[in-house]
């Protein structure tokens, strides 16, 4: 498949011919000796301040991306405003925005998919080194006019170094990152480095971590999960008075590390860029190799049989950025990214027999043409096209072999007059999606189905005073069903499943509307968002009757044995707001004190069909944070409430409160990179569950974790 890669090649060569500036692949120049930009958003097709966008959007960089560093993308983001995450256990966990995961979130990387198949299920992990990561972007709320009608949830897009973006002032450039934590004995390593030749900036990058079992802060199972696994071997006769039974037979065998949750991940790459004073010309090829347990359901109690399957991935991936400068006119500049990727994995039996093979091929390309500046109007067009083909092959194979092949048109327009700014954009997208069968294979549905979406935006924003703008933005999107929603049919061990799809599901489509709130002044910042979505033929995946799988399952003869889980669609409504205030408290010399704070809540409901399922609860967190120009110190407290408003086969969560207190250590001064973290998460050693996670009950969050990172830049 690589080969599909060449014509997108040949375009960019084309494009980026003669003399290329010193920007980003994104069109922003660079600012720093890493090429990260303060609060100008990255992932925005032309300049753009992160107050100005009409929607929620984080910007993680710097310590603060240090700090929160964890193996997986995931829980590296959980702490951000109206961000929770799917947390398979610690090595599997997507980003949720809003209530919304899988198919309506994009996690890119440099505006690219992944070209996993996190997607298909929580249970697989998205092939997206945080270690390697410069800089992420989080774009909450309907993004789907530039990157895809699964965008409706919003987008998460990993900047990293793989293609330099502009040349090392000294010559060189070297980032690394080591990491020690103690919760899972996780020992990890990363680093990229560039090097001027001539004309060319050449990298290297690479990364390695390792971690044990996870140990968590009390018992492994659920109090409702304990009771469930105890009864189907008997509770004991000689409990003390006033003891609970399910707890004194639990305490030995549930308590302490998660079995099956350890992991070992490498990734090698390199790249090379051709820079001149008009644009650039880059490539990057990148291995990926990662193999790790997932969590079984009832693993610490004697006597019940286990499975324990094993995840063995790997990917080859190649990328491609261009950009040039138009030299004036009515084009400012001109860009092409493209990538394409080679991905399989196997869930490996505990002897190490290959139980189901996952295999997918992905190509994807993006051309925009940004606009210069005339009057205040700017804006970006392009085009689009994704290919997946994917097949699953074994007794487990829940899905036939597909191909998803997508194009879109959009455009995004801004007029900024002063106090006063609109922006408006549309997309039209067409998607054919295809399932092919072995005519003696009666377990799967057939067919072709072929869907043409439109989305729009339109919004504008008013500049109050010169540090308070407030915005309004409605939005109408179309998303195609993927091909895991219209055609699965069959068991899945990792989610614990049998998961029935309808091949005749229509488009789901959301009419949304976002105020915004964005007020900075001296010593003190507060941004805040709400939202209210109104979905028709929301598809969601909903635990029913046994008898619906027996008789998709009937015509090939298999049985069911796993909980019956159904893809529907019905009208929904979703709302919530996200919030986060950052206040100066005093001076103390050249240290400054700030308190900081961030709220958001969501709530989604199936007209006539009760709760969504799976959407976090109301969250609140609040820091105290003191930065000098040596050091940060800061300490916080994020309380997660209870969520009792469930569907019909989900269990209630129980609230609880983590405590995370970290001093970083610059000895260097602010301005260099050099940095020495130590924290101490969980302090107080808790059982935290997220509902957002299919394996709450049976794979707490980590226990007390203490951790040293060490950045180095030269």
């Amino acid at each position: 498949m690589l080969h599909k890669f060449s014509g997108a090649a040949l375009l960019a060569v084309a494009v980026a011919s003669p003399g290329v500036a010193q920007t980003t692949g994104l069109g922003q120049t660079d600012t720093t000796a890493s090429g990260t930009q303060g609060d100008v958003l990255v992932t925005a097709p032309f300049r753009q301040s992160e107050t100005d966008i009409l929607q929620g959007t984080s910007i993680v960089t710097g310590e603060e991306l240090t700090r929160e560093l964890r193996p997986t993308i995931g829980e590296t983001l959980a702490r951000q405003p109206g961000v929770s995450a799917t947390s398979f256990g610690p090595n599997a966990s997507r980003p949720v925005l809003r209530g919304l995961q899988g198919e309506r979130v994009r996690v890119l990387t440099d505006g690219i998919g992944a070209f996993d198949v996190s997607n298909t299920s929580v249970d697989h992990a998205v092939v997206i080194d945080p270690l390697l990561a410069d800089r992420i972007e989080v774009l909450r709320g309907p993004s789907a006019l530039l990157f895809g009608s699964s965008a409706i949830g919003g987008v998460v897009n990993v900047i990293d170094t793989r293609i330099p973006r502009s040349r090392p002032g000294a010559g060189y450039r070297v980032n690394a990152i080591g990491t020690y934590g103690s919760a899972a004995d996780e020992r990890s390593g990363g680093g990229s480095a560039d090097v001027a030749v001539g004309p060319f900036v050449l990298n290297a990058n690479g990364s390695y971590l390792k971690s044990d079992d996870l140990r968590t802060g009390g018992f492994i199972l659920s109090r409702g999960a304990r009771a469930q696994a105890l009864s189907q071997v008997g509770l004991p006769q000689d409990v003390a008075p006033g003891e609970d039974p399910i707890d004194f037979a639990a305490n030995a065998a549930l308590r302490g590390k998660i079995p099956n949750s350890a992991s070992k991940t490498w990734t090698a790459g390199a790249g090379a860029s051709l820079i001149t004073d008009r644009g650039s010309l880059g490539v990057a090829y990148s291995h990926y190799d990662s193999f790790y347990g997932v969590p079984t359901r009832y693993a610490t109690l004697v006597g019940q049989g286990q499975e324990a399957p094993r995840l063995d991935i790997v990917q080859d991936r190649v990328d491609l950025r261009a950009e040039v400068e138009t030299g004036g006119g009515f084009l400012d500049r001109i860009r092409v990214r493209a990538g394409q990727a080679e991905y399989r994995h196997f869930e490996r039996e505990p002897n190490g027999d290959i139980a189901t093979t996952f295999l997918s091929n992905g190509l994807e390309a993006r051309a925009e043409l940004v606009q210069a500046i005339r009057g205040g109007w700017q804006g970006a067009s392009g085009v689009q096209y994704f290919n997946r083909q994917f097949d699953v092959i074994g007794d487990e194979a829940f899905l036939p072999r597909n191909g998803t092949e997508q194009v879109g048109l959009f455009t995004l327009q801004q007029f900024d007059f002063g106090a006063f700014k609109a922006e408006g954009g549309v997309r039209y997208e067409r998607t054919n999606q295809s399932a092919k069968t072995i005519a003696d294979d009666l377990r799967f549905f057939g067919g072709k189905r072929d869907f043409d979406a439109v989305s729009g935006s339109l919004g504008a924003s008013v500049g109050v005073t010169d540090g308070l703008r407030i915005g309004l933005n409605g939005s109408h999107t179309e998303r195609a069903p993927s091909a895991e929603e219209l055609f699965a049919n069959g068991g899945h061990a990792g989610t614990q499943a049998y998961e029935l799809g309808d091949p005749n599901f229509r488009l789901e489509k959301s009419w949304g509307l976002e105020g915004t709130v964005h007020a900075h002044g001296e010593g003190f910042s507060f941004d805040a968002s709400a939202y209210y979505n109104r979905f028709s033929d929301f598809i969601s995946e909903n635990q029913v009757d046994q008898g619906v799988c027996e008789a998709a399952a009937a015509p090939s003869g298999r049985t069911v044995d796993l909980p019956c889980f159904q893809y529907r669609q019905a009208d929904a409504r979703l709302y919530g707001f996200e919030a986060d205030i950052s206040l100066r408290l005093a001076r103390l010399g050249t240290t400054t004190i700030n308190l900081d704070g961030v709220a958001d809540y969501t709530r989604a409901t199936i007209k006539k069909g009760g709760p969504i399922p799976r959407i976090p609860p109301l969250r609140l967190l609040g820091g105290i944070e003191a930065q000098g120009d040596a050091f940060t110190a800061r300490g916080e407290v994020e309380h997660v409430f209870e969520q009792n408003r469930i569907a019909a086969f989900e269990t209630p969560t129980a609230d609880y409160t983590l405590v995370n207190a970290s001093v970083s250590l610059r000895p260097f001064g602010r301005e260099n990179k050099t940095t020495l973290l130590l924290s101490a998460n969980n302090v107080f050693d808790v059982v935290a569950r997220r509902h957002a996670s299919f394996l709450k009950d049976f794979a707490p969050l980590a226990g007390r974790d203490f951790r040293a990172t060490l950045r180095v830049g030269l």
